[in-house]
């Protein structure tokens, strides 16, 4: 960030956790610091950067008065007709009005990087300027979070700051290496841990897949273990996918890196949901890359119905389970149950003879329909 860069009006970053699609982002850094795992390709060729503070104040202002545009709390004198600069902030006041204007994200992959005063100094205005917000988020690194001190943290809470969205991906030290995520096992739980001592809401994203054959087990069981120790209040499941352009794909382009296919990732979040242990954290599977949709609930209570999904798909035959890959890997199912569906069956059916979809290439095939959706 340049000291004299100008303000060029409302941003928004590229992503967001799918639990906050009704949120209002605000951004406030761009990019990646780190940048470098080889399952992520959002921020390759990008640069980061840390936007002034300033301009993150005139971004919520903006906002603010749109709202007030759009619900008509202010007189044409005191809020004249949207600029160039303000369209944006339009737009986004407008979405997030249809969908009652709860909750804010802040964006892009890692807020805390930045000073926490810098963040207090945000988080107190945004809630000084929209006070009816119920929860305000924000996606972190472990390894930043580990570096910031428990005052601070508590700062951040008391200022507005309710959840953070930490990506474990994998408890596996060799795992973690291996894919150059830039933190190890131990930092992931101190993190974690300082997170929750400081009483902000704690999701971590768990990866199937994201071992290969090689280290699916110990991917799992190690991820388990990480995650006890935690206790995080939310576990998401994100599926590994290997889109062309990963450095992980060309490694499994080489003949470095062997995927899991869907049977094998079902069987490695069989296991990994088995050895969860000493927690009440909510499993959630709120990502189409995820082959069981319903796979969600509260440990310890719902670990038999969620894990009795996985088993009756591991149980089906071989033809039952190629139909349950290319109906959910296309759309047509979002539920195992679904199978029961006539209708959904017939649209199953027909895509795969569709596509030509044998026991001899499903696999394939349903690899390169996951790569869509990243």
């Amino acid at each position: 960030m340049a000291a004299d860069e100008p303000y060029r009006g409302f941003e928004q970053g590229p992503i967001r956790p799918p639990s906050e699609r009704d949120s209002l982002l605000v951004r406030v850094t761009r990019n990646c610091p780190w940048n470098r795992c080889t399952f992520c390709g959002l921020y390759k060729g990008e640069r980061f950067s840390r936007r002034p503070v300033t301009h993150v104040l005139q971004d919520i202002d903006a906002v603010r008065r749109a709202v007030d545009r759009l619900t008509g709390a202010s007189t044409p004198a005191a809020s004249p007709t949207v600029d160039e600069g303000d369209w944006l902030a339009e737009h986004a006041a407008r979405a997030w009005l249809q969908a009652g204007c709860r909750s804010v994200f802040l964006q892009d992959s890692n807020s805390l990087i930045i000073p926490p005063g810098d963040l207090e100094t945000i988080l107190l205005h945004l809630r000084a300027s929209f006070p009816s917000v119920e929860r305000v988020t924000s996606y972190a690194r472990s390894q930043t979070v580990a570096r910031i001190a428990d005052e601070d943290l508590a700062r951040l809470r008391a200022a507005g700051l309710n959840r953070i969205h930490i990506g474990l991906e994998s408890g596996c030290d060799a795992v973690l290496e291996r894919v150059r995520k830039g933190a190890d096992q131990a930092t992931h739980v101190r993190a974690g841990r300082k997170v929750k001592q400081a009483g902000i809401e704690l999701s971590e994203y768990y990866m199937p897949g994201l071992g290969g054959r090689e280290r699916s087990r110990r991917h799992a069981l190690d991820s388990a273990a990480a995650l006890s120790r935690i206790d995080p209040d939310f576990i998401r499941i994100r599926t590994l996918a290997l889109p062309d352009g990963l450095d992980l794909a060309d490694e499994a382009a080489r003949g470095r890196f062997d995927p899991l296919v869907d049977r094998e990732v079902a069987e490695e979040l069989l296991l990994f949901l088995e050895s969860l242990t000493g927690i009440t954290s909510r499993v959630v599977s709120d990502h189409i890359l995820n082959l069981f949709e319903e796979v969600e609930g509260r440990l310890p209570e719902d670990r038999e119905r969620m894990t009795a999904v996985i088993r009756n798909f591991l149980a089906l035959d071989p033809a039952e389970q190629l139909l349950y890959q290319v109906g959910r890997r296309t759309g047509v199912f979002q539920r195992l149950d679904d199978l029961q569906d006539p209708v959904r069956r017939d649209h199953a059916r027909h895509r795969v003879e569709r596509f030509a979809i044998t026991p001899d290439n499903v696999d394939q095939v349903c690899a390169a329909l996951m790569r869509r959706f990243i």
